[in-house]
């Protein structure tokens, strides 16, 4: 027996993303796991029942507890926003067919009990999709939880009436990145920052999520910070909570924001949300499935919904080829994605 390889494992706590269970220095078998890490200690039968540790010669990388699923239905955005790839290099206008979007909600229906977010986005704004409300609508009626990220800017009064009369999003969050409209077109290649408030003002205090936030992305600068007040102050005493995060260079491929100095020797995991390649799937409009939101390029597929299962993608050999590399299972190429991206953990 031997520790379970895809654990999460840090000074103060220990996570199996397999079963969604953590450890710390409270519980009892935190300790013993640590031992085992160790080589104090000789695992048994319940630390293997327990998911913790694994028998010799046991494969665990077709295994999955899926999340998080990144329904992308086309890929355009109307803004260029400089800490996305799209300002970079913006792609082909696709658009997912009615007919496959219905089949992949029909195949989450027997995920639905550990799902916690279909999101109709990755780098695309969801809300110009002439479909969205009926979109969300067919999501509703399978009694999935729907989440929403959006630049505020097609989240009108009229759809955000209908997505009420509908149902009622699981989580919402509008990037709103300053209240300076000059500013605003720079960082955004479109002068929709009044649209933008009108909107969020009308939604501020309607019951559209369970969760609702507005997310301030910067560099943690003085006028990052100055942006993030301006804004709370704004939306003080709404349903939005306002949060300040740091962009980041998207494994590599912006010159910008939170960036890992030194590529990773010894990958150990995935810690973006959650783990990608085990936690989530990332669905492309042409029902490609990629490894991760930060493979913009789409270096890596690990299976095509268009063609097979959601199960067989997800228990497919090119994911668990993708969770082993993640892992460090298996010896990854060395110009990996993992290797240069912030959210990436690695092993002593």
């Amino acid at each position: 027996m031997r520790i379970n390889p895809y654990l999460h494992i840090s000074g103060e706590r220990i996570y199996n993303p397999l079963t969604d269970r953590a450890l710390t220095a409270a519980d009892g078998d935190f300790a013993r796991v640590r031992g085992l890490l160790a080589g104090e200690t000789s695992a048994d039968d319940a630390l293997v029942t327990d998911g913790w540790a694994v028998r010799n010669g046991e494969d665990l990388s077709q295994r999955h507890l899926l999340k998080i699923v990144s329904l992308e239905t086309l890929t355009t955005c109307n803004q260029k926003c400089y800490f996305c790839p799209v300002s970079i290099a913006p792609r082909e206008d696709e658009e997912m067919p009615v007919a496959l979007f219905e089949r992949i909600v029909e195949e989450l229906l027997p995920f639905r009990a550990t799902l916690e977010g279909i999101f109709l986005q990755s780098y695309n704004e969801p809300t110009i999709d002439r479909r969205f409300v009926d979109l969300v609508r067919t999501l509703f009626a399978a009694d999935l939880p729907v989440a929403v990220l959006s630049n505020g800017s097609g989240l009108t009064s009229a759809k955000v009436d209908a997505l009420l009369e509908a149902g009622r999003l699981r989580y919402l969050c509008i990037n709103l990145s300053t209240l300076d409209r000059e500013r605003y077109k720079a960082d955004r290649g479109a002068d929709h920052l009044d649209a933008v408030l009108r909107n969020v003002e009308n939604m501020r205090d309607k019951p559209l999520a369970d969760d609702m936030r507005i997310v301030v992305l910067g560099e943690m600068d003085d006028r990052h910070r100055a942006d993030f007040a301006a804004i709370s102050e704004r939306f003080a005493g709404s349903r939005f909570t306002v949060m300040m995060h740091h962009a980041t260079d998207r494994a590599g491929w912006l010159e910008l924001g939170l960036a890992r100095q030194e590529p990773i020797r010894k990958l150990g995991g995935c810690d973006l949300m959650g783990s990608r390649p085990i936690q989530h799937l990332h669905i492309t409009p042409t029902g490609k499935c990629v490894l991760c939101c930060q493979d913009y390029d789409e270096n890596y597929v690990v299976g095509d919904v268009a063609t097979h299962s959601i199960a067989e993608v997800l228990e497919g050999p090119e994911m668990a080829k993708m969770r082993r590399w993640v892992y460090g299972v298996d010896e990854a190429p060395d110009d990996f994605i993992c290797r240069t991206c912030v959210w990436a953990l690695q092993r002593d």
